[in-house]
């Protein structure tokens, strides 16, 4: 895939806003970055792009005076520069916004943006028609219509993130670092952050834009840097670049063989491993549909089609009204979830944070949270037993921790969604049930998921697979239900030649 045509062409010559230089820095006396080169033109947007722990993060809090560098050095507009600590960085015109907001949320957009800085007047009280015009020429530069007087908390997610970056802007910042700024954004909210950042590029502002949906880097950066294991190993316009060399620079190898459809012996004797009929609530209408001990059935269909609440109808999330699900042929009578974990139905949820972890719990507590009675002997846990079978999953994944006893929270969204998938795993389930098990985690730890759902129907286990990815369906499944006003209205078998392309599959769900 070669990258967009209408890709961003900004400077990529001209005056050096950034320059760093053989940057170093080691952790506990291991080596993070080894060497690092970075360069920001003025008024460029740079993308940064690498895999969990590849030394992103490391990187920019280096340029952000978060982190002081090993070694290397460090230009601003030309000049030698020591960054230490973000006041440093404030005065030397560098801001960061971080994926987590921090705004306060009872308080106006105005206050915010100029928390902590708020102008007087001749009696010493806060001037709030000068906090306000203050804050909406920050707005206009960033070109957010949002009004200062209102509450954060009435705010969408979308215009909290303009809101973050008028902040940083009010302030000004010349070299503004965004970290995951579109993480929780719609695709409308997207754009519009798109749009912010190329307003602030006409001011002259660097933009340093980090992400891992390498689409965005195409569609919203001039240059992408990649960093793996601490090495710069792609830099260059985005015009230049393809996301197969991206992905390749960030992996050290392709994501192909993930999403190259193996066929596999699927026996289809006898009764199905899951069968249900009729299923009917307010969310999904008379499905019924059979899935057979190693097939991975894909689910597709737009936004609202009622593919998740058909796995949430399984898994006894949402009441039904009518319906039956079979195992193997005998009624499972399905009330709740604990039921359907009683029966051998597992199910990871499409909200990772809020549905399937306890994210203030350690790793190692998440991993087993399904599974703790059979470590427990004669009233107590089996530690040893218990943090045995949570490290093989760990090590099974490939969940990068440092250990079973940090808290879940303090981990990447893709190893967050490991441990998600490892919590089901761990429950010994005949039947998986996967809501969109790769969107928003890093490509590295996609490629991982998808292998790990086709070693587990390689051993048996029947996968119901929803993806808004028509790339992972393609890849993986055996059939795909298409879902439509939240009823199945096709079924599309890999019986010939691209019959599940990912063409097919979007003429399918939009028919």
């Amino acid at each position: 895939m070669t990258a967009s045509p209408t890709a961003p062409v900004g400077p990529t010559t001209g005056p050096v806003a950034l320059a760093a230089r053989g940057v170093r820095k080691s952790f506990h006396g291991v080596e993070v970055l080894h060497g690092v080169d970075f360069t920001l033109h003025r008024g460029e947007v740079h993308g940064l792009v690498g895999q969990n722990g590849a030394g992103k993060s490391t990187l920019v809090k280096i340029l952000n005076g978060v982190y002081a560098g090993d070694a290397g050095e460090l230009e601003i507009n030309g000049t030698p520069a020591v960054v230490r600590g973000r006041d440093e960085a404030g005065k030397r015109a560098i801001a960061m916004v971080f994926q987590e907001f921090s705004l306060i949320t009872s308080m106006s957009v105005g206050q915010n943006i100029l928390l902590a800085r708020e102008p007087t007047g001749r009696s010493g009280l806060i001037d709030d028609r000068e906090v306000r015009r203050r804050a909406q020429a920050a707005l206009a530069r960033v070109g957010a219509d949002i009004d200062p007087d209102r509450l954060v908390e009435d705010l969408p997610v979308g215009s909290r993130q303009l809101v973050e970056i008028a902040k940083a802007i009010s302030q000004d910042a010349s070299i503004l670092i965004l970290d995951e700024p579109t993480a929780s954004l719609s695709a409308t909210e997207i754009q519009s952050l798109s749009q912010a950042i190329r307003n602030l590029t006409t001011h002259g502002i660097s933009v340093v834009f980090i992400s891992h949906h390498l689409n965005e880097v195409v569609d919203i950066c001039d240059r992408v840097t990649v960093l793996r294991d601490g090495n710069v190993t792609l830099s260059g316009p985005t015009s230049e670049v393809t996301l197969s060399t991206m992905i390749e620079a960030m992996l050290g190898k392709s994501l192909e063989s993930a999403l190259a459809y193996q066929a596999r012996d699927v026996d289809r004797t006898g009764p199905p491993l899951l069968r249900v009929a009729g299923l009917r609530n307010s969310r999904v209408h008379d499905v019924s549909c059979e899935l057979w001990a190693g097939e991975i059935l894909g689910v597709a269909g737009l936004l609202g089609s009622g593919k998740s609440e058909l796995l949430r109808a399984i898994f006894g999330i949402d009441r039904l009204d009518a319906g039956t699900v079979e195992l193997r042929g005998r009624p499972a009578h399905i009330r709740n979830p604990a039921d359907a974990l009683r029966v051998g139905i597992a199910l990871v949820p499409e909200d990772r944070g809020r549905a399937g972890l306890v994210r203030e719990h350690s790793v190692g507590h998440n991993i087993l949270m399904a599974s703790w009675t059979r470590y427990a002997r004669g009233g107590f846990v089996d530690d040893r037993a218990a943090n045995t079978a949570a490290g093989s999953f760990v090590e099974q994944l490939r969940i990068r921790t440092q250990g079973l006893q940090p808290p879940v929270k303090t981990l990447s969204g893709g190893n967050q969604q490991k441990v998600v998938v490892a919590k089901n795993l761990s429950a010994s389930p005949r039947v998986l049930l996967l809501d969109d098990p790769t969107v928003g985690v890093d490509v590295g730890s996609k490629r991982e998921i998808l292998m790990e759902v086709r070693e587990l129907a390689a051993h048996g286990t029947g996968v119901m697979l929803v993806s808004s990815e028509l790339e992972v369906l393609s890849g993986l499944a055996d059939r795909v239900l298409v879902m439509r006003d939240h009823a199945v209205r096709a079924v599309l078998e890999r019986s010939a030649a691209g019959d599940l392309s990912e063409e097919a599959l979007s003429r399918a769900v939009q028919e």
